[in-house]
């Protein structure tokens, strides 16, 4: 069982897929940042407020005696379509990746000639050629 787990984690195919992940999750903090530092600010502006923290109240809640505000409920929807950003800006790019890479194995197979030799014909009439000698 050891020996199958071994094959199994050392094929070139896992390991292609490991690195894919760990691509796909610093792609996506690149991203994150992408969105928190460029494209949350600039989306800010037009609300004039910071955009992650856009929100609905649906119920106001009271202050404690510390300051702090309890009971109050909230829709963050500035977070939400933040998030919402930054999967469109990774699932675009993966579409771009995965759309230039089914275009270079198209490519790969026009390039490929099929291999010549001899026809379906060519082969039975050399089999009847060689049953007609015996």
């Amino acid at each position: 069982m050891l020996k199958e787990f071994k094959e199994f984690a050392l094929k070139g195919s896992l390991l292609d897929i490991a690195v894919g992940f760990v691509m796909g999750a610093a792609f996506k903090s690149v991203v994150t940042a992408f969105t928190a530092g460029i494209v949350s600010p600039l989306i800010g502006l037009i609300f004039n407020a910071n955009f992650k923290d856009l929100k609905w109240i649906v119920k106001e809640g009271v202050a404690n005696t510390d300051g702090e505000i309890e009971g109050a409920i909230a829709v963050l929807y500035g977070e939400f379509m933040t998030t919402v950003i930054d999967f469109v800006i990774v699932a675009f790019v993966m579409f771009l990746i995965v759309k230039a890479v089914n275009s270079t194995k198209r490519k790969e197979e026009e390039a490929a000639p099929a291999p010549a030799g001899p026809t379906q014909e060519e082969l039975l009439g050399e089999i009847r050629d060689l049953l007609a000698k015996k």
